[in-house]
């Protein structure tokens, strides 16, 4: 918990507050030596026969001198002692500012007529700086001081000391102190900091996992730490390298939970190379029947498909951190007349606002966007005069954009994927119909490739990775507008259909969030839509969730920080720059700042912010 800084909590209301409580004190005839009462007669005419003075400063004018004469060691009618240490104070102080010391005094207790109490619980620094801090209001907390500070606080009851304490931890948590701060608040019912060091922990996994703290925790510790889903992870194999890596630890004390602990990594979500070339492989893992047993389930989920609904659905499902922050881009797209551009523009969430980024080397509307290994890909679409096959990709660090190899085919109003570092195109529209073609790339190879068509011709429809599967909803043929839904599984090349949404929809937009897949707006071949539902692949079923507040087709959705992000589109009148955003915490719609550069018809890609320590 070391820190360069100090601070300090200052409670410039104390000495009021404090010298109400000392009336309160006094009326009840506790603490103070005599009370004072006398009568006044007034017999001048003509006037109120009550005036009230009221000196407002007087609190904060008594309470420093109070202070002084305590540090001179006079009128002082108590001695708190702590070990071989004494501190001389007064009683109606204590109790007029510290609520231990209220009950204390102001009940029969055997210490209120004690002139020296012995303290228990509680180190001497501290109990001498809460002391001061009755006095005038202020302690200083630093990295020495801060946990025999708080231990302290919670002792006498000190909940605004407590508080800053508290504060002073949450902002000072760090990958290699996180798990020490997080025991230490839930010992003291500090709730807040220890949600602030869950989330710290979850958002910072990779580091605190390389952490001695990490390294000596228990199993149960691990385990709790291993079943949560919001732990943010590039790929299922740092978490398996993460309890790999406690167990070696202490070998001969913890090889016996390997089996329990490797029930709770998710194996079906890591690929087939690394399951045979890394964890097969494992020595630990070949000497145990019951981890082998994990390691086949996890094989026959990639090769037999048909097995994945015994399965239980932790086990497929994706972890999701949604504390990370992604940057927004809004590639291509319309302006308000209706021309296609090359401009982007990203949004950052913290600060909710628009700004400019480096343009693409083509006019690109109705494009497919999609990020892969942290680079954005803006995929065919149409520049104005013809369908486009070329692809580019922006570096964010480099802030470049360069081509690379093209597709196979010419496509507008595609939809795009990614699954185990390829980018999958699904449908579009080629100028002359709706295609059904779905192909690959591979950015290692930079090659396109084709794979299976899917079973209906499919442009405007949304496409996403949902459980490193492929799924493909609503769109058109040129004719017919689908409220269908397949999905493809790229190990066995096949597509297969799901429950059709509760409304047809092409021009729609499509995203996951927490489990569930959502989609929003588009046309239904009459109408422009403002309806959201949500499909949950456990009961394999859609329901309706709030609606926008506005009609979009054309629209992009993004989930980013926990939210969706319903981008631009098209209400039947106009190009939209407009975006809102849901909070499925509260099923509500929301506006936020407007794209300052598009009119509508962007396509969507969001780029994760590496979490900073």
């Amino acid at each position: 918990m070391e820190s360069l800084v100090e601070s300090e909590l200052d409670h410039l209301d104390i000495s009021p507050k404090s010298f109400l409580a000392i009336q309160d004190i006094r009326r009840q005839g506790m603490i103070a030596d005599a009370p004072a009462t006398f009568k006044v007669n007034n017999r001048a005419s003509g006037i109120e026969d009550t005036v009230i003075f009221e000196q407002k400063d007087l609190s904060c004018q008594a309470f420093p001198v109070m202070e002084a004469i305590r540090r001179q060691g006079k009128l002082c009618d108590v001695t708190l002692k702590v070990s071989d240490q004494k501190f001389s104070a007064h009683r109606i102080v204590l109790a007029a500012t510290i609520p231990y010391f209220q009950a204390m005094f102001t009940h029969d207790m055997v210490e209120s007529k004690q002139d020296e109490i012995s303290m228990q619980g509680i180190e001497a620094s501290a109990l001498e700086a809460l002391i001061n801090y009755a006095y005038n209001g202020r302690v200083q907390i630093d990295s020495k001081s801060v946990q025999a500070l708080l231990v302290g606080a919670s002792f006498l009851h000190l909940y605004p000391v407590k508080e800053a304490c508290s504060d002073y931890l949450k902002n000072r948590l760090h990958p290699t102190n996180v798990l020490g701060i997080r025991n230490f608040a839930e010992q003291f019912v500090c709730q807040q900091l220890v949600e602030a060091a869950n989330k710290h922990l979850q958002k910072h996994f990779i580091e605190v996992s390389r952490s001695e703290e990490f390294l000596n925790l228990s199993q149960a510790e691990v385990l709790d730490i291993l079943c949560r889903d919001e732990l943010y992870v590039t790929s299922e194999e740092q978490v398996f390298e993460a309890m790999l890596a406690w167990i070696k630890k202490d070998m001969d004390n913890r090889v016996d939970t390997l089996p329990e602990l490797m029930r709770h990594v998710r194996l079906p979500l890591m690929c087939p190379q690394y399951l045979t070339d890394r964890v097969a492989a494992e020595e630990l893992i070949k000497t145990s029947f019951q981890c082998r047993d994990l390691l086949d389930e996890a094989k026959d989920f990639h090769l037999m498909p048909e097995r994945r609904p015994h399965l239980q659905t932790f086990k497929t499902r994706p972890r999701c951190c949604t504390d990370i922050v992604g940057i927004i881009y809004a590639v291509g797209g319309l302006t308000s007349s209706g021309d296609s551009l090359s401009t982007v523009e990203s949004f950052d969430p913290i600060v909710g606002r628009w700004t400019l980024a480096e343009p693409m080397s083509t006019l690109r509307s109705r494009v497919g966007v999609a990020v892969l290994d942290g680079q954005l890909y803006a995929i065919g679409g149409y520049d104005g005069q013809e369908r486009l096959q070329t692809v580019e990709v922006f570096d964010p660090v480099l802030k470049h954009w360069k081509l690379v190899a093209p597709m196979t085919s010419k496509r507008s109003a595609l939809g795009v994927a990614t699954v185990d570092s390829k980018l999958y195109v699904c449908g579009g529209y080629d100028g002359v119909g709706s295609l059904s073609s779905v192909e690959c790339y591979d950015p290692d190879t930079n090659t396109w490739n084709m794979v299976s068509n899917m079973t209906k011709h499919r442009s405007a429809a949304g496409v996403t990775t949902f459980d490193t599967q492929i799924y493909a909803l609503g769109g058109h043929d040129g004719l017919s507008i689908f409220d269908s839904v397949e999905c493809f599984n790229p190990l066995t090349g096949t597509w297969t259909q799901v429950a059709p949404m509760l409304t047809k929809r092409c021009r729609l937009g499509v995203a996951t969030l927490n489990g569930k897949l959502y989609v929003c707006g588009g046309y239904d071949g009459s109408v422009f839509l403002k309806s959201v539902e949500c499909y949950d692949p456990v009961t394999n079923q859609w329901t309706k969730v709030a609606p926008m507040n506005i009609k979009r087709s054309r629209v992009a959705l993004a989930a980013n920080c926990g939210k969706l992000y319903a981008i631009g589109g098209y209400d039947g009148v106009s190009n939209l720059s407009s975006v809102e955003v849901y909070d499925p915490n509260t099923n509500c719609w929301t506006f936020v700042s407007p794209m300052c550069a598009h009119a509508g018809g962007v396509g969507i890609g969001v780029i994760p912010l590496a979490p900073s320590i």
